[in-house]
């Protein structure tokens, strides 16, 4: 079986990891824990989001080219989905590969992975759907059943940007160890206009400030502490070298927050660093998958050049 993350221990490493990156020089949290439930369901929201081109782009280009990953040998197989996002992209695989024998969303929030399991299995109820709450970046193991089946890992929506490069190239080769000879469908957001890109990282409506937001209430609620909301403010900037978006909590004045015995002190304009979103160019991820020992067979884009979704191989 594979690693499953119970309860306590996904508690205790969030204690630690908060603790960890509030008390550094450049304070900084990483973005899996965004995803509580109520970070899941305002992440759902912002995908439906006019200014948010990421999803519905995504989801056309799969559209597009569904015969041939129909034709991938984890097509009959089983599909293993790293995080249990938009069950319109999961849904439109699910149903164009008839011959599939099991799907296994991964995911760290247990409940929001359990609302994705019923959906599945109320529109494929001959489909064999195994959930794993499991924290994808980690070490996954062998998971269960898959030595006999081919396998084809979907990680869409770009989550593959929210990690350094040399994060990304070792979950990759995490991937590779734990599913040795699969195929992978990958969405990657390309490089593209300042505006666009913080216009969709920082909606008019202000559902993606609430969304990076909900993790100063999450470790209020959590941990104990005493953020006061009110006192920060959501940030989204182009940071151009790194070829990425930030997005940043900025503490709107001096204050000493508490979590716990700890006190953290934040002076006016500081920021908490809560998520990087890397663009890549077809050449940029082509490196980043090589040096993790995947092959790109295929990529495919929009008609505007705004996301490629790309075929890997594990040789």
């Amino acid at each position: 079986m594979t690693k499953h993350v119970p309860p306590a221990q996904q508690d205790a490493d969030f204690r630690k990891e908060i603790l960890q990156g509030l008390t550094a020089d450049r304070k900084a949290v990483s973005s899996k824990w965004l995803y509580d439930d109520v970070g899941s369901h305002l992440f759902e929201a912002i995908t439906e989001l006019d200014a948010y081109y990421p999803t519905r782009t995504e989801l056309g280009i799969l559209e597009a080219q569904l015969r041939k990953y129909a034709r991938l040998p984890g097509a009959r197989g089983a599909m293993v989905e790293l995080g249990s996002g938009s069950s319109r992209k999961t849904n439109l695989l699910l149903g164009a590969f008839p011959d599939l024998s099991v799907y296994m969303p991964v995911d760290i929030s247990a409940n929001h992975l359990k609302e994705a399991a019923d959906r599945v299995r109320r529109t494929f109820p001959s489909l064999a759907v195994i959930p794993v709450a499991a924290d994808f970046t980690q070490p996954l193991g062998k998971l269960p059943l898959l030595p006999e089946l081919p396998v084809l890992v979907f990680f869409p929506g770009s989550t593959i940007g929210n990690f350094e490069k040399s994060e990304a190239v070792a979950l990759l080769k995490s991937i590779r160890t734990a599913m040795p000879g699969a195929h992978m469908i990958v969405g990657v957001d390309r490089p593209k206009d300042e505006a666009v890109l913080v216009d969709a990282y920082d909606d008019p409506a202000g559902v993606t400030a609430a969304f990076n937001l909900n993790l100063l209430q999450r470790i209020n609620r959590e941990l104990g502490a005493d953020f006061d909301l009110a006192a920060f403010e959501h940030r989204a900037l182009w940071n151009s070298a790194e070829s990425r978006i930030e997005m940043h909590l900025e503490s709107l004045c001096d204050q000493t927050v508490r979590i716990g015995e700890t006190e953290i002190q934040f002076v006016s304009g500081e920021t908490i660093h809560t998520e990087n979103s890397h663009k890549y160019d077809e050449a940029a991820f082509a490196e980043i998958a090589s040096r993790s020992g995947w092959r790109v067979l295929d990529s495919d884009t929009d008609p505007d050049g705004l996301f490629s979704v790309l075929t890997l191989e594990a040789p």
